[in-house]
């Protein structure tokens, strides 16, 4: 059984709320009360979720005055579109290597047996 990292980006944004306030943060930094009040939890509630993205990389903060604000990490959300780049690069190079492959070879089962 796989268990939870605290560093998976991908972990981290499995949660739907977690990814509303990424989506949030996407649009401009934020202090925890500016998200609590765009989503439909309690500060507290935001807090908890911003202290998992953190500690995935995803999100950075900073003390403005008394409060803490909130941005996107781009390193973290860079090695994340990383992943997902070489993702689709295997996807594609896999989809043309069945493309090319001969036609007969492409129709053939892999039981059949050849006269």
């Amino acid at each position: 059984m796989a268990t939870y990292q605290s560093d998976d980006g991908w972990n981290a944004l499995g949660d739907p709320t977690r990814r509303a306030i990424v989506a949030c943060l996407a649009e401009r930094p934020r202090a925890v009360g500016e998200l609590a009040d765009e989503l439909p939890i309690s500060r507290p509630a935001v807090s908890q979720h911003l202290k998992v993205l953190k500690e995935a990389g995803l999100v950075t903060d900073h003390a403005t005055g008394t409060r803490r604000v909130y941005r996107l990490n781009p390193a973290g959300v860079a090695a994340l579109r990383d992943q997902l780049d070489t993702f689709w690069s295997r996807a594609l190079d896999n989809y043309r290597d069945v493309a090319e492959q001969p036609a007969e070879s492409a129709n053939e089962s892999p039981n059949e047996e050849r006269p």
